[in-house]
């Protein structure tokens, strides 16, 4: 049996964080991977999507050279892009990422983990002690919902559409989330044609519905069909593909089939009931400081406060600080922002009006076309469609929420969160000077909205 100060179980964003600066912090910590270090966003996740995503864009901004600076002539080619991802993820290859870790003094092993008691953890059939701790970053896995057939289908998870050495012909999307959403416009771009299903009322369903209806405007001119309010009932493999039928009757095929409907945490296997928590949880509850239990903390997706790599690192960094004794502010989730990295960019901080108003704050809004602020109407194709709404609570005379649509969306969020953040009245928000014209001075104009 080997004895450590610390045992972290999953190093994707969050473990990491945890591990290095506990090692930096002179502990002796034992990290554990079953996949590969650093866990989906380096891999299959924000790092790769995103070169696919800029590449995409790429293509939608050299075509917007017509109409405003003279013609162009665009000829999609896949191979690069596929290309740059496996660049980018060193060919899905974690040396790189293990070497960092054992360079600052921690003691690194591939393999499954389980809580056999507290404190002890076994793997693949060695024993290890922790004196202080056993942390948990086990992350999330593609959620794959119970569709008859579905099993018997050679469907995509994100994964593989990452891995895609070719374009497929045309593709079937269930989920219009950030996921779904990101692939499906990069694959319409290089030629494919897409379909998306989603369950909910409108696309991004945890967004404004302004944002939905905006994202649906989007899809609809790049030929992209969206079925919202429906859900997969059965699906076939065909011959050249797949078959799928919905729940209002009707039947779509396509190539592939993606499912992109949610992901959940990695807890079965953990043997999280040798220390007393609920075996079939589909989170833990954490407190302020990340303790999930007397030596126990966690970190990441498995926490449920948000599938962010940012959120990740947010919590690691909490973890740390609380394993190693220093002083340090509570988990603060009031202010979490979540970026979509479609083309216009949505990114969001907050509860939506809705949720606002369930929470039972006094909800007051304002709303803004992004194509009417000056630099809107200045930038013309790419900022047609999309709002910037702001949620705030009259009462106390602050923002609690905010979204925007728009090109660098992801950018202008940043001043949401502050303001979120640190309660700044809205009166000083509205005493601003905000540089003209840019799209961040939409946020002036949403504030008019308001009143007050």
């Amino acid at each position: 049996m080997s004895e450590h100060d610390v045992i972290v179980i999953g190093m994707g964003v969050g473990g990491e964080e945890v591990a290095g600066r506990l090692a930096e912090g002179g502990l002796d910590v034992l990290a554990v991977e079953r996949k590969l270090v650093g866990g989906e966003c380096p891999y299959w996740g924000c790092i790769p999507s995103k070169v696919m995503v800029r590449a995409a864009d790429s293509l939608a901004e050299a075509a917007r050279v017509t109409g405003l600076a003279g013609g162009a002539q665009i000829s999609p080619d896949w191979a690069p892009v596929a290309q740059r991802v496996r660049d980018v993820t060193a060919d899905w290859n974690d040396e790189v990422a293990v070497k960092r870790h054992e360079d600052k003094g921690e003691r690194f092993l591939r393999g499954e983990a389980r809580i056999v008691a507290p404190g002890t953890v076994e793997i693949d059939g060695t024993t290890h002690r922790a004196r202080r701790g056993i942390v948990i970053a086990s992350g999330t896995e593609p959620a794959v919902p119970p569709i008859e057939g579905l099993q018997g289908v050679d469907f995509w998870t994100n994964r593989d559409a990452i891995e895609a050495k070719e374009v497929p012909s045309s593709i079937a999307i269930l989920g219009a989330g950030p996921i779904g959403l990101e692939l499906g416009q990069v694959f319409r771009r290089f030629g494919s044609e897409v379909t998306f299903v989603e369950l909910f009322e409108h696309a991004l369903a945890y967004d404004e519905p302004e944002i939905g209806a905006a994202v649906a405007e989007v899809l609809r001119e790049e030929g992209i069909a969206l079925h919202t309010g429906v859900s997969a009932q059965v699906v076939r493999a065909m011959p050249d593909g797949v078959a799928i039928e919905l729940s209002d009757g009707r039947s779509l095929s396509a190539e592939r089939l993606l499912v992109a409907t949610g992901r959940r945490a990695n807890l079965a296997s953990l043997g999280l009931e040798n220390v007393g928590l609920d075996l079939e949880a589909r989170s833990l509850e954490v407190d302020g400081h990340m303790r999930a239990g007397d030596g126990l903390w966690a970190v990441g997706d498995v926490t449920g406060k948000g599938q962010f790599t940012h959120v990740a690192v947010y919590q690691g960094r909490i973890a740390a600080a609380d394993i190693l004794g220093h002083d340090h502010a509570g988990a603060d989730y009031r202010a979490v922002p979540r970026v979509t990295f479609m083309d216009p960019e949505v990114a969001s901080v907050g509860p939506t009006a809705q949720k606002a108003h369930e929470q039972g704050i006094n909800v007051r809004v304002g709303l803004i076309e992004t194509k009417t602020s000056a630099r809107g109407w200045i930038h013309g194709p790419g900022a047609e469609h999309g709002v910037i709404k702001l949620v705030a609570d009259a009462d106390r005379d602050v923002l609690v929420g905010g979204s925007a649509m728009g090109p660098a969306a992801g950018e202008i969020v940043g001043f949401l969160i502050l303001a979120i953040k640190e309660r700044i009245p809205l009166g000083h928000l509205r005493e601003l000077i905000y540089p003209y014209p840019t799209f961040v001075r939409g946020v002036e104009d949403a504030l008019r909205q308001l009143g007050g």
